[in-house]
């Protein structure tokens, strides 16, 4: 006899012997009972997760000579052609190379015909999704009112592409992935029973490469008892799929918690020297990652890992010594570096950039932890006693209180002297400011402020003088007169308030009106004067 393949000799034969979709065999096993079976199902999921086998099982268990039941005695000719793929009743149908509308005018012809042998004339079309938009239609109406003795059951891997009319007419499952506990269960049980020796560590690697698919995970096992004999080890795996131990996996990502740069270029050196998939080294940190925060959030006792207990121990240990906002930004890195990595010729300098500015990002530390440690200090301290902080201590001539400085007492009247001179300063730190200042004065200083009046008649636009810009350009300027930065503010002038004109540039009265020169000359004649006073203006040429 030829040699079968592990995936086909292990596969299951009775609704108990399916592995990982217990919610599916119990539904089909109750309506087998109850007498509810449909006339038409579709299975969903991925690739070697159970789609065809639940089908075939199914469709030996309502065809067995010995009734519908819901477990089948694989003794009957029946069942024996069902599992052999030849029986008369039970069509199988691939619905990648049978996809146009004459295959499905065809079926449903002979869809007509009682059964050769058992109850149902049952088609399994596999790949549903490949069938073209006509074909679909040509089987909406069968597909809806069958014969009594006709049942469809569908699989497939992209539901999608599947019409919604199709989908409205069948009973939906969907089959999830496998988990790596199952998985590993599994392949153990078929080792014992072969009388292969695998380690735990073997089984685990073989169970994480298959991502959820036990068919593949069979395949990865039937290929690596080939390659090295009944006695495999971890290294044995790796070396064959290129997969990377999980106590790599485990040093790396310890490693990046504690931002060991060296640690992380020492690692990713010897995988690249083993020639490991490194795109995959960051789907699986990914995934380490994405564990550790399901402990950090749910505990110790983390349902949705299903892991070994080993591997649960090492999360639990790792939980205890990080926190849930550095994780996610790790995460949040890693997808970055995936993504990059995806179109990069040279994948390794991209890895280990990436999992160096994971390392920084693990080693800033979070708001949380700052308000923890915050709490902490709260909550240990008393009044008269050492709290092991530092305090500081002023230098000498400084003090941690702002210095009260008395203000000069002319310090107004000298910035009212200068106070055109100061808005033509303006101008060069901020041109735009300067025209805002045209109708103000100061009024007042002290130690840290000047108040600033402005003409009540443009109050409705106070935005021209209090916006930031304004005041840090008038605050400099009046830095260089008085000797400090002062904060600035505004407030209505009065009628008592002094107001700076040009005049105030004119010298004193008692001064001979021949020795005026220049704009002074012309700031004393009355009718410039009443002109400059009127527009608050001021003179920028004289042409004679």
């Amino acid at each position: 006899m030829s040699y079968e393949v592990l995936a086909r000799k292990w596969r299951p034969q009775q609704f108990a012997d399916v592995v990982g979709q217990e919610h599916v065999t119990r539904t089909l096993t109750n309506a087998i009972e109850s007498g509810r079976v449909a006339h038409a199902y579709i299975f969903i999921g991925s690739r070697g997760i159970g789609k065809t086998t639940s089908a075939r099982i199914l469709a030996k268990a309502l065809n067995c000579e010995k009734g519908s039941t819901p477990y089948p005695c694989d003794e009957c000719d029946s069942c024996k052609e069902v599992m052999a793929g030849n029986s008369l009743d039970v069509i199988e149908i691939d619905g990648a190379s049978n996809n146009g509308v004459d295959q499905v005018r065809d079926l449903r012809d002979n869809a007509r015909y009682t059964p050769a042998r058992g109850p149902y004339k049952i088609y399994i079309i596999d790949e549903v999704h490949m069938l073209s938009t006509a074909a679909f239609n040509a089987l909406l109406k069968t597909l809806e009112e069958p014969p009594p003795h006709v049942k469809f059951i569908f699989a497939t891997t992209d539901v999608h592409k599947v019409l919604p009319t199709i989908l409205s007419r069948c009973q939906r499952f969907d089959l999830r992935r496998i988990s790596v506990q199952d998985i590993v269960d599994r392949l153990r049980k078929g080792c014992d029973e072969e009388g292969v020796s695998i380690s735990e560590d073997a089984l685990l690697a073989i169970a994480r490469g298959a991502e959820g698919g036990l068919r593949d995970a069979e395949s990865a096992l039937d290929q690596i008892i080939s390659f090295r004999g009944k006695e495999i080890a971890e290294e044995d795996v790796l070396a064959v799929f290129g997969l990377v131990s999980r106590h790599v996996l485990e040093n790396l990502a310890a490693a990046i918690l504690k931002s060991d740069v060296p640690g992380i270029i020492n690692i990713v050196a010897g995988m690249d020297r083993a020639g490991k998939d490194l795109q995959r080294v960051v789907m699986e940190l990914m995934e380490h990652f994405r564990n550790l925060l399901v402990v950090l959030y749910s505990g110790k006792g983390a349902s949705a890992l299903e892991l070994p207990d080993a591997q649960m121990k090492f999360y639990a240990d790792l939980a205890a010594e990080t926190e849930a906002g550095r994780v996610l930004r790790i995460v949040d890195a890693l997808v970055e570096t995936d993504g990059r990595m995806r179109y990069a010729l040279s994948k390794k300098i991209l890895l280990e950039t990436g999992l160096i500015r994971c390392s920084r990002a693990a080693e800033t530390v979070t708001i949380n932890e700052l308000i923890k440690q915050l709490a902490e200090l709260k909550k240990n301290f008393k009044p008269g006693e050492s709290t092991g902080v530092v305090a500081e201590v002023p230098t000498q001539g400084y003090s941690a209180e702002p210095q009260k400085k008395k203000p000069d007492v002319d310090e107004v009247e000298l910035l009212l002297k200068d106070w055109h001179s100061i808005i033509n300063d303006i101008s060069k730190a901020d041109p735009l400011s300067r025209r805002y200042f045209l109708d103000t004065a100061p009024l007042r200083t002290d130690a840290t402020h000047l108040v600033v009046g402005f003409d009540p008649e443009f109050s409705g636009e106070l935005e021209r003088f209090d916006n930031p810009r304004a005041k840090l350009a008038l605050a400099r300027v009046v830095e260089k007169h008085v000797g400090r930065m002062l904060g600035i503010s505004f407030e209505p002038l009065k009628p008592s308030h002094r107001r700076p004109l040009p005049s105030d540039h004119v010298p004193a009265s008692g001064a001979p009106k021949e020795a005026l020169t220049g704009t002074a000359k012309w700031y004393a004649n009355p009718v410039v004067k009443t002109v400059v006073e009127a527009f608050n203006g001021e003179i920028s040429d004289i042409r004679e």
